[in-house]
Protein backbone atom coordinates (compact mmCIF):
# COMPACT_ATOMS: atom_id res chain seq x y z
CA UNK A 1 0.00 0.00 0.00
CA UNK A 2 1.80 3.09 -1.35
CA UNK A 3 -0.86 6.04 0.03
CA UNK A 4 0.02 7.86 2.79
CA UNK A 5 -2.63 9.62 4.45
CA UNK A 6 -0.82 12.02 6.49
CA UNK A 7 2.39 14.32 5.52
CA UNK A 8 4.18 16.47 8.01
CA UNK A 9 7.46 17.90 7.20
CA UNK A 10 9.60 18.83 9.82
CA UNK A 11 11.68 21.61 7.99
CA UNK A 12 8.33 23.36 6.77
CA UNK A 13 6.05 22.33 9.39
CA UNK A 14 3.66 21.54 5.95
CA UNK A 15 1.05 19.39 7.36
CA UNK A 16 -1.26 17.44 4.41
CA UNK A 17 -3.46 14.98 4.69
CA UNK A 18 -5.50 12.46 2.25
CA UNK A 19 -9.05 13.74 2.09
CA UNK A 20 -11.00 10.36 2.68
CA UNK A 21 -14.49 12.14 2.36
CA UNK A 22 -13.63 12.02 -1.06
CA UNK A 23 -12.67 8.32 -1.68
CA UNK A 24 -12.89 6.22 -4.02
CA UNK A 25 -13.87 8.23 -6.71
CA UNK A 26 -11.26 11.11 -6.04
CA UNK A 27 -7.50 11.12 -4.15
CA UNK A 28 -7.01 14.89 -3.11
CA UNK A 29 -4.67 15.67 -1.07
CA UNK A 30 -5.35 18.64 1.47
CA UNK A 31 -3.38 21.38 3.06
CA UNK A 32 -3.81 21.86 6.94
CA UNK A 33 -2.67 25.73 7.72
CA UNK A 34 -4.82 26.65 10.76
CA UNK A 35 -6.11 24.92 14.09
CA UNK A 36 -10.13 25.64 12.46
CA UNK A 37 -8.80 23.61 9.44
CA UNK A 38 -7.60 20.81 11.77
CA UNK A 39 -10.61 20.09 13.77
CA UNK A 40 -12.81 20.32 10.83
CA UNK A 41 -11.13 17.44 9.14
CA UNK A 42 -11.30 15.26 12.08
CA UNK A 43 -15.22 16.30 12.47
CA UNK A 44 -15.96 15.76 9.03
CA UNK A 45 -13.58 12.82 9.01
CA UNK A 46 -11.86 13.78 6.14
CA UNK A 47 -8.95 12.45 8.57
CA UNK A 48 -10.49 9.19 10.26
CA UNK A 49 -9.43 6.21 12.72
CA UNK A 50 -8.32 6.44 15.60
CA UNK A 51 -4.73 5.91 15.16
CA UNK A 52 -4.50 8.31 12.61
CA UNK A 53 -6.65 10.97 14.45
CA UNK A 54 -4.07 11.05 17.10
CA UNK A 55 -1.03 11.00 14.97
CA UNK A 56 -2.43 14.32 13.26
CA UNK A 57 -3.59 15.90 16.60
CA UNK A 58 0.16 15.42 17.41
CA UNK A 59 1.40 16.76 14.50
CA UNK A 60 -1.50 19.85 14.50
CA UNK A 61 -0.18 20.48 18.66
CA UNK A 62 3.23 20.27 17.26
CA UNK A 63 2.39 22.96 14.34
CA UNK A 64 0.66 25.03 16.97
CA UNK A 65 3.26 25.09 19.81
CA UNK A 66 6.33 26.50 16.86
CA UNK A 67 3.60 29.21 15.73
CA UNK A 68 3.00 30.39 19.67
CA UNK A 69 6.79 30.54 20.68
CA UNK A 70 6.87 34.19 20.61
CA UNK A 71 3.50 34.42 22.80
CA UNK A 72 4.28 35.24 26.38
CA UNK A 73 0.35 33.12 26.74
CA UNK A 74 2.49 30.35 25.42
CA UNK A 75 1.66 27.26 28.49
CA UNK A 76 -2.11 28.47 28.51
CA UNK A 77 -2.64 29.01 24.87
CA UNK A 78 -0.95 25.33 23.62
CA UNK A 79 -3.39 23.61 26.56
CA UNK A 80 -6.64 25.44 25.35
CA UNK A 81 -5.25 23.83 21.49
CA UNK A 82 -4.80 19.92 23.11
CA UNK A 83 -8.33 20.37 24.92
CA UNK A 84 -10.23 21.56 21.66
CA UNK A 85 -8.59 18.76 19.98
CA UNK A 86 -9.23 16.42 22.01
CA UNK A 87 -13.36 17.34 22.20
CA UNK A 88 -13.16 17.28 18.16
CA UNK A 89 -14.13 13.17 18.38
CA UNK A 90 -15.00 11.98 22.21
CA UNK A 91 -15.19 8.29 21.83
CA UNK A 92 -11.25 7.69 20.23
CA UNK A 93 -9.31 7.37 23.34
CA UNK A 94 -6.00 7.65 21.36
CA UNK A 95 -6.20 10.90 20.43
CA UNK A 96 -6.75 11.73 24.19
CA UNK A 97 -3.91 9.62 24.85
CA UNK A 98 -1.27 11.50 22.61
CA UNK A 99 -2.31 14.90 23.07
CA UNK A 100 -1.78 14.45 27.03
CA UNK A 101 0.98 12.67 26.72
CA UNK A 102 2.31 15.91 24.30
CA UNK A 103 0.61 18.69 26.97
CA UNK A 104 2.76 16.91 29.75
CA UNK A 105 5.48 18.77 28.03
CA UNK A 106 4.05 21.77 28.39
CA UNK A 107 5.84 23.03 31.29
CA UNK A 108 8.89 25.94 31.61
CA UNK A 109 9.85 29.26 30.02
CA UNK A 110 11.94 27.72 27.79
CA UNK A 111 8.92 27.42 24.90
CA UNK A 112 11.33 26.95 21.72
CA UNK A 113 12.67 23.92 23.33
CA UNK A 114 8.71 22.48 24.78
CA UNK A 115 7.88 23.02 21.30
CA UNK A 116 10.62 21.21 19.46
CA UNK A 117 10.52 18.52 21.80
CA UNK A 118 6.55 18.15 20.97
CA UNK A 119 7.20 17.68 17.40
CA UNK A 120 9.90 15.49 17.68
CA UNK A 121 8.24 13.22 19.66
CA UNK A 122 5.27 13.74 17.04
CA UNK A 123 7.34 12.48 14.34
CA UNK A 124 8.83 9.26 16.60
CA UNK A 125 5.36 8.11 17.55
CA UNK A 126 4.16 8.34 13.63
CA UNK A 127 7.69 6.65 12.52
CA UNK A 128 7.46 3.89 15.20
CA UNK A 129 3.68 2.80 15.26
CA UNK A 130 4.47 1.55 11.67
CA UNK A 131 6.80 -1.26 13.54
CA UNK A 132 3.57 -1.30 15.86
CA UNK A 133 0.76 -1.97 12.93
CA UNK A 134 3.06 -4.98 11.36
CA UNK A 135 3.32 -6.78 14.41
CA UNK A 136 -0.30 -6.92 15.13
CA UNK A 137 -0.93 -7.90 11.57
CA UNK A 138 1.67 -10.97 12.61
CA UNK A 139 -0.13 -11.95 15.56
CA UNK A 140 -3.23 -11.83 13.64
CA UNK A 141 -1.55 -14.21 11.14
CA UNK A 142 -1.05 -16.85 14.60
CA UNK A 143 -4.86 -17.16 15.21
CA UNK A 144 -6.68 -16.63 11.39
CA UNK A 145 -6.69 -19.63 9.34
CA UNK A 146 -4.59 -18.78 6.18
CA UNK A 147 -7.05 -18.67 2.75
CA UNK A 148 -10.14 -18.33 5.32
CA UNK A 149 -13.20 -16.31 4.53
CA UNK A 150 -12.74 -13.03 7.33
CA UNK A 151 -15.44 -10.63 7.62
CA UNK A 152 -14.51 -6.69 8.80
CA UNK A 153 -16.84 -3.80 9.23
CA UNK A 154 -15.52 0.24 9.14
CA UNK A 155 -11.96 0.81 7.91
CA UNK A 156 -9.16 -0.31 10.38
CA UNK A 157 -6.58 -0.25 7.59
CA UNK A 158 -3.77 1.27 6.23
CA UNK A 159 -5.57 4.93 5.78
CA UNK A 160 -6.40 4.90 9.43
CA UNK A 161 -3.17 4.55 10.93
CA UNK A 162 0.72 4.93 9.92
CA UNK A 163 0.94 1.74 7.79
CA UNK A 164 -0.79 -1.94 7.40
CA UNK A 165 -3.78 -0.76 9.74
CA UNK A 166 -5.30 -2.94 12.61
CA UNK A 167 -7.94 -5.37 11.42
CA UNK A 168 -6.60 -5.20 8.28
CA UNK A 169 -2.77 -5.53 9.33
CA UNK A 170 -3.23 -9.58 9.19
CA UNK A 171 -4.07 -9.10 5.05
CA UNK A 172 -1.54 -6.99 4.26
CA UNK A 173 1.75 -8.71 6.21
CA UNK A 174 -0.33 -12.11 5.05
CA UNK A 175 0.06 -11.00 1.06
CA UNK A 176 3.74 -9.87 1.92
CA UNK A 177 4.12 -13.64 3.46
CA UNK A 178 2.37 -15.27 0.53
CA UNK A 179 -0.89 -16.35 2.70
CA UNK A 180 -3.77 -15.12 1.46
CA UNK A 181 -7.03 -14.05 2.65
CA UNK A 182 -11.08 -13.75 1.50
CA UNK A 183 -12.00 -10.53 3.36
CA UNK A 184 -15.69 -9.82 3.18
CA UNK A 185 -16.48 -5.94 3.86
CA UNK A 186 -19.41 -4.68 5.69
CA UNK A 187 -20.62 -1.41 3.63
CA UNK A 188 -20.59 0.40 7.34
CA UNK A 189 -23.62 2.71 7.35
CA UNK A 190 -24.39 5.30 7.09
CA UNK A 191 -21.01 6.79 6.39
CA UNK A 192 -19.73 4.54 4.25
CA UNK A 193 -16.37 3.33 5.08
CA UNK A 194 -16.31 -0.05 4.38
CA UNK A 195 -17.64 0.23 0.67
CA UNK A 196 -15.91 3.67 0.14
CA UNK A 197 -12.22 2.96 1.92
CA UNK A 198 -11.87 -0.50 3.28
CA UNK A 199 -12.86 -2.14 -0.31
CA UNK A 200 -10.48 0.97 -1.98
CA UNK A 201 -7.60 0.45 0.18
CA UNK A 202 -7.56 -3.36 -0.67
CA UNK A 203 -8.28 -3.40 -3.67
CA UNK A 204 -5.67 -1.00 -4.12
CA UNK A 205 -3.29 -3.60 -2.50
CA UNK A 206 -4.78 -6.25 -5.20
CA UNK A 207 -6.42 -8.56 -2.07
CA UNK A 208 -9.17 -10.74 -2.32
CA UNK A 209 -12.19 -8.43 -0.97
CA UNK A 210 -15.96 -8.89 -1.66
CA UNK A 211 -18.50 -6.23 -0.40
CA UNK A 212 -21.58 -6.85 1.48
CA UNK A 213 -24.25 -4.28 2.82
CA UNK A 214 -24.66 -4.90 6.36
CA UNK A 215 -28.03 -6.54 6.62
CA UNK A 216 -26.24 -8.89 4.71
CA UNK A 217 -23.56 -9.74 7.30
CA UNK A 218 -25.65 -13.20 9.11
CA UNK A 219 -26.72 -14.35 5.83
CA UNK A 220 -23.08 -14.08 4.15
CA UNK A 221 -21.52 -16.17 7.61
CA UNK A 222 -23.54 -18.92 6.82
CA UNK A 223 -23.77 -19.12 3.35
CA UNK A 224 -20.28 -17.92 2.51
CA UNK A 225 -18.85 -19.61 5.57
CA UNK A 226 -17.00 -17.14 7.32
CA UNK A 227 -14.55 -18.29 9.49
CA UNK A 228 -13.69 -15.07 11.62
CA UNK A 229 -14.42 -11.85 11.77
CA UNK A 230 -11.80 -9.12 12.88
CA UNK A 231 -12.55 -5.45 14.13
CA UNK A 232 -10.83 -2.30 15.06
CA UNK A 233 -11.30 -0.47 18.30
CA UNK A 234 -11.84 3.14 19.11
CA UNK A 235 -11.35 2.90 22.68
CA UNK A 236 -11.02 -0.54 24.98
CA UNK A 237 -11.14 -0.46 28.76
CA UNK A 238 -9.52 -1.74 31.70
CA UNK A 239 -12.71 -4.56 31.40
CA UNK A 240 -12.18 -5.82 28.32
CA UNK A 241 -15.66 -3.43 27.12
CA UNK A 242 -14.76 -2.43 22.87
CA UNK A 243 -16.02 0.68 21.39
CA UNK A 244 -15.53 0.49 17.68
CA UNK A 245 -17.60 1.57 14.64
CA UNK A 246 -21.41 1.35 14.92
CA UNK A 247 -22.80 -2.16 13.81
CA UNK A 248 -19.70 -4.18 15.56
CA UNK A 249 -21.38 -5.33 18.50
CA UNK A 250 -24.67 -7.24 16.24
CA UNK A 251 -21.46 -8.59 14.27
CA UNK A 252 -19.94 -9.99 17.66
CA UNK A 253 -23.37 -11.40 18.63
CA UNK A 254 -23.89 -13.39 15.33
CA UNK A 255 -20.34 -14.81 16.07
CA UNK A 256 -21.12 -16.21 19.15
CA UNK A 257 -24.06 -17.60 17.75
CA UNK A 258 -22.69 -19.33 14.34
CA UNK A 259 -20.11 -20.23 16.77
CA UNK A 260 -17.12 -18.19 14.93
CA UNK A 261 -14.15 -16.46 16.59
CA UNK A 262 -14.34 -12.70 17.33
CA UNK A 263 -11.37 -10.88 17.31
CA UNK A 264 -10.56 -6.99 18.10
CA UNK A 265 -7.21 -5.73 16.80
CA UNK A 266 -5.67 -2.93 18.68
CA UNK A 267 -2.53 -0.67 19.72
CA UNK A 268 -2.06 -0.52 23.25
CA UNK A 269 -2.80 3.48 22.69
CA UNK A 270 -6.67 2.76 22.07
CA UNK A 271 -6.64 1.60 25.65
CA UNK A 272 -8.27 3.10 28.55
CA UNK A 273 -7.54 2.12 31.93
CA UNK A 274 -9.37 4.19 33.54
CA UNK A 275 -12.60 3.07 32.18
CA UNK A 276 -14.57 0.62 32.81
CA UNK A 277 -18.28 0.02 30.80
CA UNK A 278 -19.08 3.72 30.29
CA UNK A 279 -18.14 5.05 27.00
CA UNK A 280 -18.96 8.47 25.76
CA UNK A 281 -20.81 7.52 22.28
CA UNK A 282 -20.49 10.47 19.97
CA UNK A 283 -23.72 11.19 18.28
CA UNK A 284 -23.55 12.56 14.84
CA UNK A 285 -25.24 14.80 12.40
CA UNK A 286 -29.03 13.05 11.78
CA UNK A 287 -28.23 14.03 7.18
CA UNK A 288 -25.85 11.36 7.58
CA UNK A 289 -28.71 8.82 7.92
CA UNK A 290 -31.52 10.77 6.38
CA UNK A 291 -29.37 11.76 2.97
CA UNK A 292 -26.67 9.95 0.48
CA UNK A 293 -24.36 11.94 -1.53
CA UNK A 294 -26.38 15.02 -0.23
CA UNK A 295 -29.48 13.55 -1.71
CA UNK A 296 -32.82 13.03 0.62
CA UNK A 297 -33.57 9.16 1.59
CA UNK A 298 -36.17 10.04 4.27
CA UNK A 299 -38.85 12.23 5.10
CA UNK A 300 -37.84 15.76 6.10
CA UNK A 301 -37.80 16.05 9.78
CA UNK A 302 -38.10 12.70 11.02
CA UNK A 303 -36.44 11.70 14.32
CA UNK A 304 -33.00 10.21 13.73
CA UNK A 305 -30.84 8.29 16.03
CA UNK A 306 -27.01 8.31 14.61
CA UNK A 307 -24.79 7.10 17.20
CA UNK A 308 -21.50 6.62 15.27
CA UNK A 309 -19.83 3.93 17.70
CA UNK A 310 -21.48 0.74 20.04
CA UNK A 311 -19.59 -0.82 22.89
CA UNK A 312 -18.90 -4.88 22.39
CA UNK A 313 -19.15 -6.16 25.80
CA UNK A 314 -15.94 -8.77 26.69
CA UNK A 315 -17.89 -12.18 26.96
CA UNK A 316 -18.64 -11.38 23.12
CA UNK A 317 -14.73 -10.82 22.35
CA UNK A 318 -12.64 -14.38 21.65
CA UNK A 319 -9.17 -12.53 21.84
CA UNK A 320 -7.66 -8.96 21.77
CA UNK A 321 -4.99 -8.64 19.10
CA UNK A 322 -2.24 -5.89 19.81
CA UNK A 323 1.63 -5.55 19.40
CA UNK A 324 2.53 -7.31 22.55
CA UNK A 325 -0.01 -10.55 21.68
CA UNK A 326 -3.14 -12.53 21.70
CA UNK A 327 -5.29 -12.19 25.12
CA UNK A 328 -8.58 -12.66 26.52
CA UNK A 329 -10.49 -9.60 26.67
CA UNK A 330 -10.72 -9.32 30.54
CA UNK A 331 -9.51 -7.37 32.92
CA UNK A 332 -6.63 -9.04 34.59
CA UNK A 333 -4.89 -9.94 31.12
CA UNK A 334 -5.55 -6.40 30.14
CA UNK A 335 -3.86 -4.76 32.82
CA UNK A 336 -0.97 -7.18 32.88
CA UNK A 337 -0.57 -6.87 29.28
CA UNK A 338 -0.98 -3.09 28.74
CA UNK A 339 -0.89 -1.35 31.84
CA UNK A 340 1.65 0.77 31.65
CA UNK A 341 2.05 1.29 28.68
CA UNK A 342 -0.09 2.96 26.74
CA UNK A 343 1.68 6.38 27.14
CA UNK A 344 3.93 7.90 24.12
Amino acid sequence: MTVRNIRFDASTHELIILDQTLLPHEERYVTIDTLEQAEHAIETLQVRGAPAIAYFGAFVLAKEAGRLVDDPDFTRRLEIVGRRLIATRPTAVNLQNVIDSLLALNSGEDFEQIAGEIERRAVALYDRDVDTYRAIGEHALSVLPAGGNILTICNAGAIATSRYGTALAPFYVGKERGVAFNVFACETRPLLQGARLTVWELDQADIDVTLITDNMAAWTIQAKGVDAIIVGADRITRTGHVANKIGTLQLAVLANHYGIPFYVAAPHSTFDLTAEDAIEIEERNPSEVTHIGGQPTAPVGITVFNPAFDVTPPELITGIITEAGVFKADETAIIHHVGGTIHV
